[in-house]
Formats: structure tokens, C-alpha cells, sequence
């Protein structure tokens, strides 16, 4: 499992963050997008007062897809015609009126949502579940992190474990994630820590999410800054302690044990094809990096397992040479969807006498 930060160093951003970023919804119309020196920028007015602010890659996703602007064209024109993206994104913002969420950090405008967006942030929901997890008889947290994208919180239960075969042990635990720029709900997924490699594998199984969803946001202005009221903090409180219920359920043995049934099922599906080509059908499935497939098959070779739970173990313990943790943490929850698949639809097996074993003269590109 990749390391993050400390638990101290977390709460340190967190805080941070908190005190760097600034919410607003405004009218599209009331919006000009303008390229200069190679940088893109949205100015609007709130009162007598011009707000300008830089905007980052994912809000510019965010623009191109509401805006209906195919994203590779988009992109071309950001780099090759800048003066025919700004008319492009002027024009539409006038033609497809509407209000929108601006989440800013750091002055630089990180998420283009809609005004019904639900602000679940990640200090509220760390001061709602850090209670919860210390509580918890034997729960750590394992590793932590906060990306651009997401919050990740991922705790193990050392008292929660069972033996897949002799001396593979692994350990129940969960993943609470969020995003605050739209990109996924608030989601409390199972997590299974094998001890062997210090690997995590998150199930898609028995997860639990809760949307960013709340009501429209009223008002007769053209464009202002959100605050925190006191009747969405009451919403919020309510909120959270339906995700605290979430949390104390998290760690269910009767459920850890339906995993790890099938992780010892997996050790007896072969596969049917010579190792390199199973990782290439993999790649193919789950848009794999060439440094990822590698990754993938020296430790599918080092381990000598050509079985779904070697394949699926290769790919947990790849996540740790991920370039950041958010790819770590999506080659986590890859290994929990080759779990999941049935026999039939996974990649394709047979019996192992059509499998050759890995041999150790293999050379590894």
C-alpha cells in the first residue's frame, strides 16, 4: 500500500486548505473567460468588486463538457488557437445561461459544478469519523492522503483477519474517500490488507456512497461567495452521522469472510494464457501505463502464481510503484474488480494444464 502522509501532516493541509479556498455561484453570463501568456482566466463581479482567477486542468474538463466542447478540441485549442478558445467558452456561456458552483483554491478556480453541488469537505468529515475510527477496537490508520481530487482515509482492523492459505494472512479494514470538486460521491468501500506485502485490495462489494446532492441554492444575484449557514451546518450534522453509522459498520467480519472465500477461490481459477498476454489483456481492460504492465508482470514472475489471485496480487503490489496515489489507489480497486468478475466474463481461463509456469530463465524487458 502506498504511504501518504502522517495523520499530523494531513490535518495540517486540511486546515489550510480551509483557510485558502472561497466558494461562489454565479450566472454564466455574468462570466469572461480570457487566455494571456499561455494561461486561462475567469473573471466575474460580486457586488462592486472584479474577481479574476486562474483556472486548473479539471475545471477545465469541467467547462468542456458542460459547455459541450469535445475535450481533444478543447485541448488543441488551449495550446494552438488560445484567441478561438476564449470565443468558443464566451459564446456558449451567453448561449447555455445557467448557474454554476465555482470552487477556488489557492486562486485558482479547481471545480466548475452546478449550484446544487453539496459541500461535503474533507474537515468535516475527518472531525465526524476520526472519533469513530479511534474507537474502534484494533483499527488503524494505515495511510492517508489528500490529491487534488480526493481525500483517501484508509484504516485496517488488526484484530479482523483470517488465513487465505497457510501463512497468507490478511486483514479487514475499509477506504473512506470524498472528493470536493466533483469527482465521485463520499464513499466507504471495504479494503483488504494482505500482510505478506503490505498490499491493499479495495472491494467494490458491500460499498457504501452518499451523494454531493443538496437543494438549489437561492438568490437574485448575479454572482456571490457561499459561506457556511447555520441551517447547512445542521444539514451537514445529519449528514455526518449517517456516515458515522457507515464507518462503525464498516469492518463486518461476515463480510470479510465472503472475501476472503473468494480470494481462495481465486487461487484456484488458472489462467489460460502465457503470462505476458494475460497482462496485456488486463492493460487493454483497465487502460494500463507500459510502466504499469511491466510493473504488473515482474511481480506476477517473482511470485510464480499463475492463478486470478496471483494476477490480481501483481497488481495490488504494482499500486505501490504508482506515480501518485491516486493511480495507487485506482490499481487497488483494480485488484477488488478481478476479484469480482465471474469466471466466465474475467480474463479468460482454463484449466492449468494449458499454463505454462513461470520459469526463472524469463528475462523481463
Amino acid at each position: 500500500m502506498k504511504q501518504g502522509k502522517t495523520l499530523e501532516a494531513l490535518g495540517t493541509e486540511l486546515q489550510r486548505q480551509r483557510a485558502a479556498r472561497q466558494d461562489f455561484v454565479a450566472d454564466t453570463r455574468q462570466l469572461t473567460f480570457f487566455t494571456e501568456d499561455g494561461h486561462s482566466r475567469l473573471t466575474f463581479t460580486t457586488g462592486e468588486k472584479l474577481l479574476e482567477f486562474g483556472v486548473n486542468p479539471l475545471a477545465h474538463q469541467q467547462i468542456s463538457a458542460r459547455l459541450g466542447i469535445p475535450l481533444k478540441y478543447y485541448q488543441r485549442m488551449q495550446t494552438e488557437a488560445p484567441a478561438l478558445l476564449d470565443e468558443n467558452v464566451n459564446n456558449w456561456l451567453q448561449q447555455m445561461p445557467e448557474r454554476r458552483m465555482l470552487r477556488v483554491m489557492d486562486g485558482n478556480i479547481r471545480a466548475f459544478l452546478s449550484d446544487r453541488y453539496r459541500r461535503l469537505d474533507n474537515l468535516e468529515l475527518c472531525a465526524a469519523v476520526l472519533p469513530i475510527i479511534r474507537g474502534m477496537k484494533g483499527a488503524v490508520i494505515e495511510s492517508c492522503e489528500v490529491t487534488e481530487a480526493h481525500l483517501y482515509l484508509k484504516v485496517i482492523n488488526k484484530k479482523m483477519k483470517a488465513e487465505v492459505s497457510v501463512n497468507d494472512v490478511v486483514q479487514a479494514g475499509f477506504v473512506i474517500s470524498n472528493s470536493e470538486v466533483g469527482l465521485g460521491h463520499l464513499t466507504v468501500e471495504p479494503l483488504i490488507y494482505r500482510l505478506v506485502c503490505k498490499n491493499g485490495m479495495i472491494c467494490k462489494d458491500f460499498s457504501q456512497k452518499r451523494r454531493h446532492v443538496g437543494r438549489q441554492i437561492e438568490s437574485g444575484d448575479a454572482a456571490y461567495e457561499l459561506y457556511s449557514d447555520e441551517t447547512l451546518a445542521q444539514d451537514d450534522k445529519a449528514f455526518f452521522m449517517k456516515v458515522q453509522d457507515t464507518v462503525r459498520c464498516a469492518a463486518d467480519e461476515a463480510k470479510f469472510m465472503l472475501t476472503v472465500n473468494k480470494m481462495r477461490e481465486a487461487m484456484q481459477i488458472p489462467l489460460e494464457h502465457q503470462p505476458m498476454q494475460e497482462v496485456e489483456l488486463l492493460a487493454d481492460r483497465f487502460a494500463l501505463t507500459e510502466n504499469e504492465r511491466g510493473d504488473i508482470f515482474r511481480q506476477l514472475f517473482i511470485s510464480g502464481d499463475c492463478t486470478r489471485y496471483g494476477l490480481l496480487n501483481a497488481v495490488t503490489a504494482a499500486s505501490q510503484n504508482a506515480v501518485d496515489y491516486e493511480r495507487a489507489t485506482e490499481l487497488e480497486r483494480i485488484g477488488g474488480e478481478i476479484l469480482a468478475l465471474p469466471v466466465q466474463k474475467a480474463l479468460p481461463m482454463a484449466s492449468m494444464q494449458n499454463v505454462t509456469p513461470l520459469r526463472k530463465e524469463v528475462q523481463i524487458a
